[in-house]
């Protein structure tokens, strides 16, 4: 997998789901608030740092998914799924970023400059990022030569696996 800025979903997409990702994001910006007002502010940054996004964002992947493979003639459902799968795991690898990044001001700002702290947390925030998603690569990879090499191993030739019949069908 490699990583890559792509722009073109902004052209494809339609008002109504910059509207859902703007509430979404604001009703859990105001929840944290709340957090942080009745249990404290650092309670609230817990929820604040939730990626406030995600769920409209995995709603919006999964219909737009599943909508693309229908237009090919194609069962969508497990395709939709698996996008907003891969989005949140995309989010949550980040969210461990942002726990560094947090972690770092806390730690820095009672005692260096302001400027100096930011610039540290958000260098954490990126090696931390990138790190856990290089972690999961190379899990997967193993993960899925391990399932390939014990799936060549128990099927006869003749059978497919539940797995294969899926991959052809997207």
């Amino acid at each position: 997998m490699k990583i890559k800025v792509d722009t073109s979903g902004l052209k494809s997409s339609k008002w109504y789901e910059f509207l859902l990702r703007f509430a979404f994001g604001g009703a859990v910006t105001a929840f944290a608030g709340l957090v942080a007002h009745r249990f404290g502010p650092a309670i609230g940054g817990l929820f604040l740092a939730f990626p406030a996004i995600v769920p409209a964002t995995a709603t919006l992947i999964r219909t737009r998914e599943k909508e693309k493979k229908e237009r090919a003639g194609l069962e969508g459902a497990e395709r939709g799924r698996e996008a907003a799968a891969i989005d949140v795991a995309g989010a949550a690898m980040g969210g461990f970023g942002l726990a560094a990044f947090s972690v770092i001001c806390r730690l820095g700002l009672p005692s260096c400059p302001t400027a100096l702290v930011l610039v540290g947390a958000t260098v954490t925030w990126f090696i931390v990022a990138v790190s856990v998603w290089a972690i999961r690569e190379r899990w997967c990879r193993r993960l899925r030569a391990h399932k390939a090499n014990t799936r060549f191993q128990t099927l006869p030739a003749n059978v497919t696996s539940a797995a294969d019949r899926r991959s052809r069908s997207r």
